[in-house]
């Protein structure tokens, strides 16, 4: 199977129609080593203009291609769901923000403490965010 279309049957397992951008997108996220931004994106894709990758995340949002992540930066990062995963809230694991490079992790594998919450209210999403300095920085101060 070609790359294209191992993104194309992703993006299909999930409900959504792979287009040529929006293959292009989730090839940029998963190249990725960190969440990426809007901006990021846009610089990474110097072809796409800002509004189809705004609203191609979008999309990708609504049917849980990718999950948002608000790192304290003033800008909001996106992260592509795992393939198996839907990114609903029993799914939703630690973030890490590096304070030096201002790159920012999904850590799938530690996942967010339980919250009980008092009776009526319902919870709808958590933001974990562990902030510190990540390895290749640490490497790089040494």
């Amino acid at each position: 199977m070609k790359t294209n279309e191992i993104y194309a049957v992703r993006l299909e397992k999930k409900g959504v129609k792979p287009t040529a951008v929006r293959i292009l997108v989730l090839k940029a996220m998963l190249e990725s080593p960190c969440a990426l931004s809007l901006i990021e994106l846009e610089t990474l894709l110097g072809t796409v203009n800002r509004s189809t990758i705004f609203r191609t995340l979008n999309h990708f949002l609504a049917h849980h291609v990718v999950h948002d992540i608000e790192d304290g930066s003033g800008s909001l990062k996106y992260e592509v769901c795992p393939d198996e995963d839907t990114c609903t809230v029993d799914d939703m694991h630690t973030h890490f923000y590096c304070e030096v490079c201002h790159r920012t992790f999904c850590f799938p594998s530690i996942h967010i403490p339980v919250v009980d919450l008092p009776e009526g209210f319902r919870l709808h999403s958590i933001n974990y965010m562990v902030k510190g300095v990540c390895r290749e920085c640490v490497a790089r101060m040494k």
